[in-house]
């Protein structure tokens, strides 16, 4: 008999379950510069994965990768420093979920959310988000889900 993991399911948000006192402790994967909403208050950590073609990241040509994640980063942090508790941001692996994996290292997030928008494809949006969910033992949503913004 095989039982399932017993971390796997967590039902909602986690900020829904927590105390009003203790904030939430959020990672945003910003493939895109979408400000989620619902973060009012809570710790966040803003990861930018250097999103770049097989082509390049197989001659490790990341400059350019990286100067557009570090310009989405600070859009992203720029945006949400007034709304959010408090934010911190860096640059990830190309890998999304490479880059949430580092983050999880040192950030002990209660939910992960993809801040993803019309650039990001749906399709590849909702594979991150299916691919996230199956790795981390956590709430995965995207920028747009209904429980974002109602946590």
């Amino acid at each position: 008999m095989s039982a399932s993991h017993p971390y796997r399911v967590v039902p909602g948000p986690i900020g829904a379950r927590r105390g009003p006192t203790v904030p939430r402790r959020v990672l945003v994967v910003a493939v895109e510069a979408v400000v989620p909403e619902g973060l009012a208050r809570a710790d966040v950590v803003v990861v930018a994965p250097a999103l770049n073609s097989r082509l390049r990241r197989w001659v490790s040509d990341e400059d350019a990768a990286r100067r557009r994640a570090e310009e989405r980063l600070g859009a992203l942090v720029a945006r949400l420093r007034p709304i959010a508790g408090r934010v911190e941001g860096r640059v990830g692996d190309a890998d999304p979920l490479l880059a949430i994996g580092d983050a999880l290292a040192t950030f002990p997030a209660d939910e992960i959310v993809v801040a993803a928008g019309a650039e990001f494809s749906t399709a590849r949006a909702l594979d991150l988000v299916a691919r996230a969910r199956e790795r981390f033992a956590l709430p995965v949503l995207r920028a747009d889900d209904p429980q974002v913004i109602a946590a």
